[in-house]
């Protein structure tokens, strides 16, 4: 299948509808995805990238349906990960002589993966690729999210091929951001953001103002993954901006595992102690070994607060809390604050463990949290309920 895009280009990609979980198990899609590969035509006929291993021999045999092989002329590969160019040991066996512009980075990136010494030449940011009577300029974008990584500008159709930028695993057959419902679509943006650019926030930011100064007119945006950003493109680097400011919303965050329900009592406590204090805080509750891990990632990354939640075992905490934080410790999330609390019955080691996990990660812990012994009664309720009250009013403050 392929979708025209305007006069020159076509996507020539493939929707995946059955992805559930991306990088392994590390990112649940709930929506499927897409990998998105585009044909540009001038002069010279250019492929953007590729799709993943996978669907290889499909996307090559759909590719022959819309163009001769042989009349591609040069491929662009903006980034090495085998979900975009999962599809080029495939190609290259058809057309082993093309030419495939990347960096250099992704020269070893490409190596590492396929072990073929295809005919790369490597570009710089700002080179550019005469196709016509358009050129295509490459702008680096290393650790966005790869250190290959690199973005392509199409003058005359003003068009950015953003690899990773500005994308979302997002299924659709209606391949634009205008024709998609925009509550499912911004949520998996957000989605996306927080569980995977978040740790190069401040390279995001300012490769976005890079791209600014360049003064070059933007009229569509082609993601590697999702939509293509047709309608207003600039929405998407407004927020993008937004969220690389160490980004919060008047949200709290509540994450627990519990043993024998004491641990979900305190957190339930602490939520209405929180809400009877400040009625507009918006307050969400994860059990973290149910709930989904990128769904509650992407809610930590818009709460002002979060507060973690674990009875002791073994003087420890809980596996499932344990991973989630060491998730959102490798984030690098900024700007947040935070406190722990827990039931215990021998040693209630839980609440200075989980501070501990908090502090690695970059948090402001408010407190010394809070734990009580055994499964919570009347009283003990009421302490979670001071406790949240007393945080809510820490929450307020700068």
């Amino acid at each position: 299948m392929s979708i025209p895009i305007n006069k020159s280009i076509t996507w020539v990609g493939k929707v995946d509808w059955e992805l559930r979980h991306f990088h392994g198990e590390e990112y649940s899609t709930h929506r499927g995805s897409s990998y998105n590969s585009y044909l540009v035509r001038d002069e010279k006929t250019v492929l953007i990238e590729t799709v993943w291993t996978p669907f290889a021999k499909e996307f090559v045999h759909n590719l022959q349906q819309e163009i001769d092989l042989k009349k591609i002329d040069y491929i662009i590969a903006n980034h090495g990960e085998s979900d975009h160019s999962g599809a080029l040991p495939e190609l290259m066996r058809l057309i082993p002589d093309t030419p495939i512009f990347c960096t250099a980075n992704a020269v070893k990136s490409l190596k590492g993966h396929y072990h073929q010494e295809w005919n790369f030449r490597v570009v710089k940011n700002g080179d550019r690729l005469k196709i016509g009577s358009k050129e295509l300029i490459f702008i680096e974008a290393p650790m966005l999210h790869w250190p290959d990584s690199m973005f392509c500008y199409l003058t005359g159709d003003n068009t950015l091929f953003s690899s990773d930028a500005f994308g979302q695993h997002y299924a659709t057959e209606r391949l634009f951001n205008d024709l998609v419902d925009q509550a499912e679509l911004f949520q998996e943006c957000i989605k996306y953001y927080a569980n995977i650019l978040t740790p190069f926030s401040t390279l995001v930011d300012r490769k976005i103002k890079e791209f600014v100064g360049l003064n070059l007119p933007l009229d569509m945006i082609c993601t590697s993954h999702g939509v293509v950003w047709r309608d207003n493109p600039l929405q998407i680097v407004t927020k993008y901006l937004e969220w690389a400011a160490s980004y919060q919303e008047n949200q709290i965050t509540i994450i627990y595992d519990s043993m024998w329900d004491g641990t979900r009592k305190m957190a339930e406590a602490i939520a209405r102690g929180f809400s009877g204090v400040d009625s507009e805080v918006v307050i969400k509750i994860f059990n973290a070994s149910r709930a989904d891990k990128n769904d509650i990632i992407t809610e930590v990354f818009k709460s002002k607060m979060i507060l973690a939640g674990s009875p002791t075992v073994n003087r420890g905490i809980l596996s499932a809390m344990a991973a989630i934080l060491e998730e959102i410790r490798g984030l690098g999330f900024k700007n947040k604050k935070a406190a722990a609390f827990g039931a215990y019955g021998w040693s209630g080691e839980s609440v200075k463990v989980l501070t501990e996990r908090l502090k690695e990660g970059g948090f402001t812990i408010v407190n010394d949290g809070l734990k009580l012994l055994w499964n919570p009664d009347g009283q003990g309720l009421d302490d979670c309920i001071a406790f949240g009250a007393e945080l809510a009013h820490v929450s307020k403050l700068p």
